[in-house]
């Protein structure tokens, strides 16, 4: 749905709720979260570090750098989006299998090749329809 005063796309609850708590909170936080819920395995796919960097994000013993934290972001506020539908497990399966919303490419990779909007537009889709 359009709302004509702004020209915006019409948001879902879960979109605005998603959005504040991957601006909200401290990084250190969403990193330990994504580790939490999706593992380190693949959250090292996504943002392209290994565990021990994660730790270390996780732990606030060392700020990531900006791109990486963006990304932290970006793949917590998708996360967020899913999680509001659908559970855990269905959801860090959702980041790991092919999407055919994304050429077959998984959110995880697509993440990890800076497809973030591509990625929150299939999540989109998937939250709807389930």
């Amino acid at each position: 749905m359009i709302n004509t005063s702004t020209g915006h796309g019409s948001r879902s609850g879960a979109d605005r709720a998603a959005h504040e708590r991957s601006v909200g909170l401290g990084v250190a936080e969403i990193a330990a979260e994504l580790q939490a819920q999706l593992g380190q395995v693949l959250l090292g796919v996504i943002v392209g570090k290994n565990a021990r960097t994660l730790a270390r994000w996780a732990h606030a013993t060392v700020r990531p750098p900006h791109a990486s934290e963006k990304l932290l972001r970006d793949t917590f506020q998708v996360l967020d989006i899913l999680r509001s539908v659908h559970s855990p497990d269905v959801v860090r399966a959702w980041f790991m299998g092919m999407n055919p919303e994304l050429g077959d490419a998984s959110p995880a990779e697509a993440l990890s090749d800076g497809r973030s909007r591509e990625v929150m537009a299939a999540a989109r889709s998937y939250t709807a329809a389930g």
